[in-house]
């Protein structure tokens, strides 16, 4: 059935989408499991402040360092992130937390210094590999060297005090500092610490006599340290590298020239330049000059834009073609750039269930395992009398306790989906969103600007006299020259593009909420609606439009010539999006406050299941319910605006859209280009996440069972333990990243 229903400013006929719903969203409810989890939330009103904790980098630690901080008197929350090195602090009294929150970190994690984030550099200045860790490289070769030496000298049966004295000096080396860390952990009563682990597993080597075996393994585990640490920076700079597009410097016109300032100096009304192949610094406006811009960083879409004298940039596209002078309109603080970091580090401090599961597990964890040590060490050595064999099976234990590769693997693995999607103009707000939406089993859409483009354009032009095609749309452009409604515009926007001849009304008159009246020399032209043609009394029995959409008929000298249908066309890439979503498995539903036939129409040639039509918001929230007892989790795609309701209900709710501020805070996530392929994108990354953390989570526990068993039975030594430990987080740490990479 058609929607009789006027435009009051434009005779066509037509139908148009829902108001907004006018409400407030920045803080909803979506159906998530309650999380029996704990996890510190920023409280709101309080001061909060954001330190980065230089040398971070042991994930168990982090986690320890978190829970001591949180039980602070002063302190109302904390969080560390982990991946981003970064501590949130709610207080009242921040200036006097930094000594106290410097002797937490230290205590636990020696070397860790906390810097306010106001206080550090946009980017910090890469070190070397070698020249970041020459301490720790030059200890591991000389002990390796020392090592080697008592290995030939034992071999070559010399004095056993030769080889006996090579062992104790290069175990000095190599781990005097792990010692002297387990001591200091010691008096500040942390007993489960890899430090005093990985000590008293190697004094006890040397206690049962096997100096080689205890030598051996702390070689092992400070060059199996130096890698892992040496992969999570790689890890982390990776990530960070990928969505910190913050520019260091700007080239700004001055005084008659163009001087380098620091970035973070430019202000609005600042003039800038920018050359063919530089990033755009800053969010602006451009004065002068035309070009191609490469979106891509920011939207993840892969066709350039052109841009000239007006056109609103943004930082982080990459200019391809021309000069381009560019008025600043936003500060670096408040640029696309920065915004799109902050983002990124705030989705990293939100953590999924199973980070803050593992978190707590590995407290109990480690215990555990140490208590089956002690065991191991004392119950069969009584029954049979080998003590040797037991306490080096109980010393296997102990290296094998350390929760490391299980506590670092899945926050990296979480923050590398959120760095893969960030690629790609997806924006997730936290590792919470990802694992909703890795489970998610339908998708619903609304229709305009979503599935839509939101734009009118010709569909369907019909001759029902001796016209043709190209005289009809000419004829209605000719009238519709100087219009300024959308509907007008698609149409002389049609005409152009067909490259035709137009030629402007000699005289026109709006006709309000019905059309135009245009005089040519040739005769009178009336172009509207069908109460325009009523009006004028033109014989309407030719017209039957069957088809959905705005209906324009031209009449030329009160005789129907024919009509042209413009509508809402569907975006270029929702069909094959569509499609993808259903190789993953999902059903895919529309709802729309747009006319039955339209929404339809719309969602027929997408491709999508099923369409629910003509709904007010709280009607949409019903049916989204109705679809998740049907099918399961949802996630619903909007603008973010408004539909406050229906995306408060879904499991995930995402945005489409360029970035808007409203849009960022309603939603769970943000798709920074309004394109359909961002939804299978998004879930691809979110099940490659999923699987990646639950991959490292199994590997992690599966090879410190095995390796556990193995020593039980007398088939593992600590060498193999060590692996367990400090190799197996090495491959997880490497296992995370390739999200970040996978195409």
């Amino acid at each position: 059935m058609k929607d009789k229903e006027m435009h009051e400013n434009h005779g066509h006929h037509h139908h148009d989408e829902e108001c907004g719903c006018g409400h407030n969203h920045d803080h909803h409810d979506h159906h998530h499991e309650e999380l029996p989890y704990e996890e510190h939330v920023m409280p709101a009103g309080i001061a909060q402040k954001i330190y980065i904790l230089e040398n971070l980098g042991c994930a168990n630690c982090a986690a320890k360092m978190e829970k001591k901080i949180n039980s602070l008197p002063e302190v109302e929350a904390a969080s560390i992130t982990f991946a981003t090195k970064k501590l949130a602090v709610a207080s009242d009294h921040q200036e006097n937390l930094l000594p106290v929150l410097q002797k937490i970190c230290a205590s636990i994690e020696s070397g860790v210094i906390v810097v306010p984030e106001e206080e550090r550099s946009p980017k910090k200045e890469k070190e070397g590999l070698f020249k970041a860790n020459k301490k720790d490289i030059l200890a591991i070769g000389a002990g390796a060297v020392l090592f080697a030496a008592g290995i030939v000298t034992e071999q070559a049966e010399l004095a056993a005090t030769v080889h006996a004295v090579l062992f104790i000096a290069a175990y000095l080396i190599l781990g005097l500092e792990i010692i002297g860390k387990a001591f200091k952990n010691l008096r500040n009563g942390r007993l489960f610490d890899e430090n005093f682990l990985m000590s008293v597993a190697t004094i006890a080597a040397f206690a049962i006599g096997d100096f080689a075996e205890a030598v051996g393994v702390m070689l092992f585990y400070r060059v199996g340290e130096f890698f892992e640490d040496a992969a999570v920076e790689r890890s982390r700079s990776q990530i960070m590298e990928a969505v910190d597009m913050r520019p260091e410097t700007v080239n700004v016109f001055k005084n008659g020239g163009v001087k380098e300032i620091p970035a973070k100096d430019a202000v609005k009304g600042d003039t800038i330049l920018i050359r063919p192949g530089d990033r755009i610094p800053l969010d602006g406006r451009v004065l002068d000059g035309e070009s191609r811009i490469d979106t891509s960083p920011v939207t993840g879409e892969p066709v350039p834009v052109r841009v000239c004298p007006g056109d609103e940039v943004v930082s982080g596209c990459v200019n391809e073609q021309s000069v381009l002078k560019v008025e600043v309109e936003k500060p670096l603080s408040e640029s696309m750039v920065t915004r799109i970091l902050d983002s990124v580090e705030h989705a990293a401090a939100s953590k999924p269930k199973i980070d803050r599961f593992i978190t707590k597990f590995a407290r109990i964890y480690t215990p555990v395992v140490v208590g089956a040590a002690l065991l191991t060490a004392v119950v069969p050595s009584l029954v049979t009398g080998d003590w040797n064999h037991w306490i080096y099976t109980a010393i296997t234990f102990l290296v094998i306790s350390c929760p490391c590769a299980l506590v670092l693997s899945v926050p990296l693995a979480f923050f590398s989906g959120i760095g893969a999607g960030s690629r790609k103009g997806i924006l997730f707000k936290g590792g919470i969103s990802i694992e909703a939406l890795k489970n998610v089993k339908a998708v619903v859409m609304d229709k305009t600007g979503t599935v839509t483009k939101g734009s009118f354009a010709v569909r369907k032009i019909v001759s029902v006299r001796g016209l043709t095609e190209k005289q009809i749309l000419t004829m209605a452009a000719d009238c519709e020259l100087d219009s300024t409604h959308p509907i007008g515009s698609s149409i002389v926007s049609e005409a152009k593009a067909r490259k035709l001849t137009l030629m402007r009304a000699e005289e026109t008159e709006e006709i309000s909420g019905k059309g135009i009246k245009a005089k040519f020399a040739e005769g009178t032209v009336l172009c509207g609606n069908p109460a325009l043609m009523k009006l004028y009394g033109v014989d309407l029995s030719a017209y039957d439009n069957a088809d959905y959409g705005t209906e324009v008929l031209l009449a030329a000298d009160g005789v129907l010539e024919g009509y042209i249908i413009i509508a809402d066309v569907i975006k270029d890439d929702a069909k094959a999006s569509v499609r993808r979503m259903k190789e993953q498995g999902l059903s895919t539903a529309m709802l729309t406050g747009d006319v039955g036939q339209s929404a339809e129409a719309a969602a027929k040639e997408a491709g999508i299941d099923e369409v629910h039509a003509q709904l007010l918001p709280q009607e949409k929230l019903e049916k989204l319910e109705d679809i998740r007892r049907r099918h399961g989790a949802v996630m619903f795609v909007g603008d973010g605006i408004n539909d406050a309701p229906v995306l408060a209900g879904a499991d995930v709710g995402a945005a489409m859209g360029s970035g808007a501020d409203a849009a960022i805070e309603a939603a769970d996530i943000v798709f920074m280009a309004s394109a359909v392929q961002a939804i299978p994108d998004s879930i691809e990354i979110a099940r490659s996440t999923g699987r990646i953390a639950m991959q490292n989570v199994v590997f992690a526990l599966f090879i410190k069972l095995v390796v556990m068993l193995l020593g039980f039975f007398g088939y593992a030594n600590m060498w193999l333990a060590v692996f367990a430990d400090t190799g197996v987080a090495m491959l997880c740490v490497l296992n995370s990243v390739r999200i970040l990479w996978k195409r």
